[in-house]
């Protein structure tokens, strides 16, 4: 018998993998927890049935989230990281030695529990000594800290359930007020391709740029995601990626990565032209 996870991408789309085993199940207080194995894809981690992390396709992911924010401020030394609960994003700054804070607020324990006992891909350097762990909401954190960060990025799910807030004006407010001057926001900003995507997309860019002095959208290209197109925003006070970005440092660094490159990090922000009139109508 073969065995195979579906998920139900839109009303009229269905992406399916063929699994090995279900390797895990579980239900926390704000959603399910599943881990499979297959041969594509290795082992993956999905939420409410919908896909978030497998093994051969996440450092797509967690390079893009990451290293056009430091590549655009290679002395950011303070950085919240709001979801993640993969580890991902965290491996991914902790390779900057000169960074010297990392908190990460994950709403869901399980989420953490379960990608150190299946996922060490990603999960492997949430024990840094640089890294601090809140199993909090992350909106009602932004809202009451009274740290300053040089960076923040919203590695979030999509807009529903437990990441319905991470959407908010006021979550995106919040974020601005505790950011350095030369702060970043990088947001995970959805899909411009299928129209439940597109909608959460523009409304989300729109409240961003009514807030931050500097609001752009860049694109990369996730197989295992819906239409596999997908976007981040970047927003600064001060800070643009193209103009302001510091290559020679970055290159300096030696950080060797699998997907993010100089040249890209420029590409990456010449974006098609239907999603740039969608933007633009925002």
């Amino acid at each position: 018998m073969e065995l195979w996870y579906t998920e139900q991408q839109t009303d009229e789309v269905r992406f399916s993998i063929k699994v090995k085993q279900h390797l895990y199940t579980g239900k926390s207080e704000f959603q399910d927890v599943d881990v499979f194995e297959s041969e594509e894809f290795g082992k993956f981690l999905t939420l409410d049935a919908l896909m978030m992390v497998t093994e051969k396709d996440e450092f797509i992911y967690h390079d893009m989230i990451t290293h056009v924010a430091m590549a655009t401020n290679p002395n950011i030394k303070k950085v919240l990281v709001i979801g993640g609960g993969d580890g991902g994003t965290v491996r991914e700054l902790t390779r900057y030695s000169h960074i010297e804070k990392i908190d990460m607020v994950e709403i869901d324990k399980l989420v953490v529990d379960v990608s150190r006992e299946y996922l060490p891909i990603t999960a492997s350097k949430l024990d840094d000594p640089r890294v601090s762990l809140y199993f909090e909401d992350g909106i009602r954190f932004v809202a009451d800290t009274k740290e300053i960060y040089d960076l923040i990025l919203v590695d979030s799910t999509d807009p529903i359930g437990p990441g319905e807030g991470l959407f908010t004006t006021e979550f995106y407010q919040n974020c601005f007020n505790i950011l350095s001057d030369n702060g970043i926001l990088v947001n995970q900003s959805e899909s411009p391709y299928y129209d439940q995507f597109s909608h959460e997309m523009k409304r989300a860019h729109k409240k961003i740029k009514n807030i931050f002095p500097i609001s752009k959208v860049y694109q990369f290209h996730m197989p295992t995601y819906p239409s596999g197109h997908w976007l981040f925003g970047f927003a600064s006070k001060k800070l643009d990626p193209i103009k302001d970005v510091d290559f020679d440092k970055w290159n300096a660094l030696g950080i060797k990565t699998k997907y993010y490159n100089p040249q890209l990090h420029v590409g990456c922000f010449a974006l098609p032209s239907y999603v740039q009139e969608m933007l633009d109508n925002e």
